[in-house]
């Protein structure tokens, strides 16, 4: 059955952060004939977002009219300092976390997850230049530095940028199959790293 992917942006998300992401869940769905996912972005409301250095990117969804979802990817990025302490957007987070089969923070997303509690006394990864503030967020939480993405339950959370491009082709293994991730990858000419720690 085919997973709704929503992903999550604001202003002043990191572009790869998302981009990279709905490539690899668009990629991996167009070479099964579009069966395995609906890839979607999804903002507190329909305006234009604003991304770092000034992508304008308009989300197919807002937090009222958004589907039910089935992966939850949050963006990182110097927004996710302002989202953290967005009640709208913590609270919108927490009702989908609820339903979802996996929930993903990427990069600095983590943060949104911190600020939840969903975190607490678990392993998480995050951008090397956030940890030091995640340890503010979740001082009970327990940082993997030195990977690239950690799984806890149906949380993962990956490191800075282009480890969540990682942290997707190993979702999509997870869900079908190594091969489905390995014929994505090449078709898109990337080089993934599995590195999971459970």
């Amino acid at each position: 059955m085919k997973k709704n992917v929503a992903i999550l942006i604001f202003d002043n998300a990191e572009v790869l952060d998302f981009a990279g992401p709905f490539e690899v869940f668009s990629v991996a769905s167009e070479l099964k004939d579009s069966e395995l996912f609906n890839v979607f972005t999804v903002a507190r409301d329909s305006n234009a977002i604003s991304a770092v250095n000034g992508l304008s990117v308009n989300p197919k969804y807002n937090f009222q009219d958004c589907p039910p979802v089935d992966i939850l990817i949050i963006s990182g990025g110097v927004g996710s300092r302002k989202a953290m302490v967005d009640q709208e957007t913590l609270t919108w987070v927490e009702q989908i976390h609820h339903n979802t089969l996996y929930t993903v923070s990427i990069c600095s997303g983590s943060r949104i997850l911190g600020t939840l509690g969903l975190l607490d006394n678990k392993k998480y990864c995050t951008h090397q230049d956030v940890y030091e503030h995640m340890e503010e967020i979740v001082p009970s939480g327990l940082p993997q530095k030195e990977k690239r993405f950690v799984q806890e339950g149906k949380i993962f959370t990956s490191g800075g940028i282009s480890a969540g491009i990682d942290l997707s082709f190993h979702i999509v293994t997870l869900l079908y199959s190594s091969n489905t991730a390995k014929e994505t990858a090449a078709y898109m000419e990337y080089n993934f790293i599995q590195n999971v720690s459970e």
